[in-house]
């Protein structure tokens, strides 16, 4: 039986690289990489392509994970951008909306994390805050958190019933890496975690084929053993739709 083939979307290198001197070189995290392969499928890392069509894509691929990155480029929700918004890579944003619209067409299982999750949700009608310190009052939390990266930071509660709850069970313990936050909820999505100041944490659809959390599970899962039961259902979710 071949391996179940996982795309994984990929951001860009702004500087020169010291080996080959290439300039907006496309990479993702060695973590995200390294859980999909433990799991026995195949993870392939996809940069974006000018022009590029999710049709093209999407018989290739069983799913689709959209992981971190830079802030997602307003005018997908219908805003200009403010003085506190962070760095964005359109190019990176048109790619991904092709591969997103293609594979949620063909209901194959859709993975978001932060970054991915945020703009999963612009993708489904949403909008976020541009940033929630300036524009969120009741945001207290530091959601760009000081600590190592890895290390968990804030706790979430997650909704009964979702398949966020059935892996990590009514709480979790978070790392958290973004200035940005949902706002409006895209169509079709529930909210299905929320830290103790409001803050959306995860969303899905009732089915299940969504499943994108706000933190970053890619860096955690090596020692918080819950972390990993994240990517093992979604591989789970995968395989049972072949």
């Amino acid at each position: 039986m071949s391996k179940l083939r996982i795309a994984i979307t990929a951001d860009t290198y702004p500087y020169a690289s010291d080996v080959t001197n290439l300039v907006r070189a496309p990479f993702t995290a060695r973590g995200l990489v390294d859980i999909i392969n433990e799991l026995g499928a195949l993870p392939v890392v996809l940069p974006d392509v000018p022009g590029a069509k999710g049709e093209d894509y999407v018989d290739l691929f069983d799913a689709l994970i959209i992981p971190g990155g830079p802030d997602a480029d307003p005018t997908f929700y219908g805003e200009e951008p403010s003085r506190h918004i962070g760095s964005t890579n359109y190019k990176r944003d048109v790619f991904e909306a092709e591969l997103f619209k293609a594979f949620y067409k063909a209901g194959k299982p859709i993975f978001g994390i932060c970054r991915g999750c945020q703009f999963i949700n612009i993708l489904m009608g949403g909008s976020v805050y541009q940033d929630l310190a300036a524009d969120n009052p009741d945001s207290y939390i530091r959601h760009s958190q000081g600590a190592d990266g890895s290390y968990p930071t804030h706790h979430v509660e997650i909704a009964k019933g979702s398949s966020l709850y059935k892996s990590l069970g009514a709480t979790a313990y978070v790392n958290s890496r973004h200035h940005q936050g949902i706002k409006k909820v895209g169509e079709g999505l529930t909210v299905t975690a929320k830290a103790a100041d409001g803050v959306v944490e995860a969303i899905e659809t009732a089915d299940g084929q969504i499943v994108a959390v706000q933190w970053h599970p890619e860096n955690m899962w090596q020692e918080h053993a819950e972390m990993r039961r994240l990517f093992e259902d979604f591989i789970g979710r995968v395989a049972a739709q072949k």
